[in-house]
């Protein structure tokens, strides 16, 4: 399919921008969605171009929509509007006969110990009963989100360092989404998106050691730790939000086993010998 520009709605992100990099990387033209007023930096290529876009109102919501053939949509984390986004962002696709649409959730909608999961759960439903074909993603935790951590010699999680995560690498998820966004079989599909391998923060710590050549250790920070320190600045419906998932994590971590990416891509190494979406899913790398 001739897919000749997307909607990034959440570009100034790290996901957006790593989707719209993925997305400049297949020829695709870019039209990042940042707040009105934002400085936010968004992936500065040719390609890209920053349109204003208040979720929360919907105000700017036509023009970004105007033209495009495919949207990629992420809603601020935790946010409590989520749903009423969801619905806004669908509506204003269907309207403007956008051919492709994919929603940014997460791995196990509808947790109800997780009430930002459940929002979640509520904007798939929401995006749906609009746009019948849209592609939904649920991806796990980020490996990348405990890197910095990791390079410092100390991972510190308010929660168990015990429990199993399967967590998956971000540009992988970028790459994901922009092959849904310009192939074709993936309409009206939902995919969790996980790494291979079961692993707790503590193992983590052993494997960031070997790799990085430095000890790494593994340490539990108390939730009221947590709260008054970088969940001090956070409002207070998200920190709720935020100590509910910890909790979880503590009982059960968060892991997924994901169906098998060669039944929808290829898994034969992809032009220069690298390899495709479907061996990098499926190896962690």
């Amino acid at each position: 399919m001739d897919l000749t520009e997307v909607l990034v709605i959440g570009a100034a992100g790290k996901t957006g921008r790593a989707v719209s990099r993925a997305l400049v990387g297949r020829g695709v033209t870019v039209r990042a969605a940042v707040r009105p007023g934002s400085t936010s930096p968004v992936y500065a290529a040719g390609q890209v171009r920053a349109v204003p876009l208040d979720l929360v109102t919907g105000e700017g919501l036509g023009a970004a929509m105007t033209g495009v053939a495919g949207v990629y949509h992420l809603a601020p984390n935790v946010h409590p509007d989520e749903v009423a986004m969801a619905e806004r962002v669908a509506e204003a696709a269907a309207t403007e006969g956008v051919s492709r649409f994919v929603f940014h959730s997460v791995l196990h909608p509808d947790d109800t110990s997780m009430p930002h999961h459940v929002r979640k759960g509520k904007a798939e439903r929401a995006i749906r009963a609009r746009l019948e074909t849209a592609t939904i993603l649920r991806p796990a935790a980020y490996a990348q989100n405990l890197e910095s951590a990791a390079r410092a010699g100390r991972m510190g999680v308010p929660y168990s360092v015990d429990t199993p995560f399967t967590n998956v690498d971000l540009e992988d998820v970028a790459e994901v989404a922009a092959r849904i966004l310009t192939e074709e079989g993936h309409a009206g599909e939902a995919y969790d998106l996980a790494g291979p391998e079961r692993l707790s923060v503590r193992q983590l710590a052993q494997v960031a050691s070997e790799v990085l050549g430095h000890p790494v250790v593994a340490v539990t920070q108390s939730r009221e730790d947590w709260v008054a320190g970088p969940g001090a600045g956070l409002p207070a419906q998200a920190r709720d939000d935020l100590v509910a998932m910890f909790r979880t994590y503590d009982r059960e971590g968060s892991s997924e086993t994901p169906r098998p990416w060669a039944r929808c891509w290829s898994a034969s190494p992809g032009p220069g010998g690298k390899p495709s979406v479907a061996e990098l899913v499926s190896s962690g790398r």
